[in-house]
């Protein structure tokens, strides 16, 4: 019997790269995992819309404006908190968030970059619309902050060593290891799924969520020759990879929290127990909160719903329940 196809599509990201390991392994052998790299989430979750994609790796803000748009989109389950790879970096000259009032930063609009400064800026005493932000893709935001378009940004590695090796005198403030910010958990990553592929085929999106984590398992056991992978995949050095995802398979402060699939079940509310670095069991509550609050404030929501309106764990719960 032929392989049944799935659509996947990701950044090019060394946290999505464990469907390179899972494809090349062949961990899930009834399935035809079919990647592409789509570098603009929109597109993705348009595709997704579209019924030509049923999976996407991507960060976790999304669910809030998918639930209010309507679209047939879900969260089915945070991957990787991110621990210390997002950084918010200013530019020379600039010392604080007083300083950014009135100027422009680099953000993805509607992406957790955008919330990332508007987080820090309240943190720090200035409104979030006090300031001026420019919608750019990663290697964009490089690129602006490096020719003196922009005063600041949110950066993820390795763009974010990019900026401090060739723009002298920028300055770090804010950076994603910090314990008020990986407690949060608000900077992660997490797989979508189209309602209509889990609803219709439940056991390809089940097949999906075990060939995820046992490629994690693998990399965990293999990470040398895991690297590699991800770094053939998605066009990235070994040694970049290893900027986000270390050379050992734990946790990478300064880049990752990998989690396993036990973990993520508890940050999900699936398993008992604490999720690690001071996160709590059901987590993605408190964190769909957060984010619609925010995605109401930048204009993306007309209003806030109840977590479940944009996650569906049923895929990771059948995934648990066959173990």
């Amino acid at each position: 019997m032929a392989a049944e196809k799935v659509n996947l599509s990701m950044l090019s990201w060394p946290g999505y790269g464990f469907w390179f390991i899972a494809k090349e392994k062949n961990l899930a052998p009834e399935l035809d995992i079919n990647i592409s790299i789509i570098e603009d989430p929109y597109e993705s979750y348009s595709l997704m819309t579209a019924g030509k994609l049923d999976v996407t790796s991507s960060s976790v803000e999304y669910g809030p404006i998918a639930a209010d748009i309507g679209v047939p989109i879900k969260l089915v389950t945070y991957t990787n908190p991110s621990y210390g790879t997002d950084k918010i970096i200013l530019a020379p000259g600039v010392k604080s968030a007083t300083d950014l009032i009135g100027k422009k930063v680099a953000v993805m609009e509607g992406g957790l970059p955008q919330i990332y400064v508007g987080i820090w800026l309240d943190k720090n005493g200035v409104n979030f619309d006090q300031v001026e932000y420019v919608n750019v893709i990663m290697d964009e935001a490089v690129g602006a902050m490096i020719g003196g378009n922009v005063s600041g940004g949110a950066f993820w590695e390795p763009f974010g060593e990019n900026v401090i090796k060739n723009l002298p005198g920028s300055t770090v403030v804010a950076e994603s290891s910090q314990p008020e910010w990986i407690s949060e958990a608000i900077l992660a990553d997490g797989i979508y799924m189209n309602e209509n592929f889990i609803a219709q085929r439940p056991k390809a999106a089940k097949l999906m969520i075990e060939a995820y984590f046992k490629a994690v398992d693998w990399w965990k056991k293999h990470p040398e020759e895991g690297n590699k992978i991800i770094a053939k995949g998605i066009h990235f050095t070994v040694s970049d990879v290893e900027m986000v995802l270390g050379k050992t398979g734990n946790a990478h402060k300064g880049g990752l929290m990998v989690f396993d699939q036990t973990q993520a079940a508890q940050f999900m509310g699936l398993l008992p127990g604490n999720p690690p670095l001071g996160m709590k069991n059901g987590q993605i509550k408190t964190n769909w909160n957060t984010m619609s609050d925010w995605w109401k404030k930048f204009g993306f929501v007309q209003k806030t719903y109840d977590w479940q309106a944009g996650v569906d764990t049923a895929p990771l719960k059948a995934a648990l329940e066959s173990k």
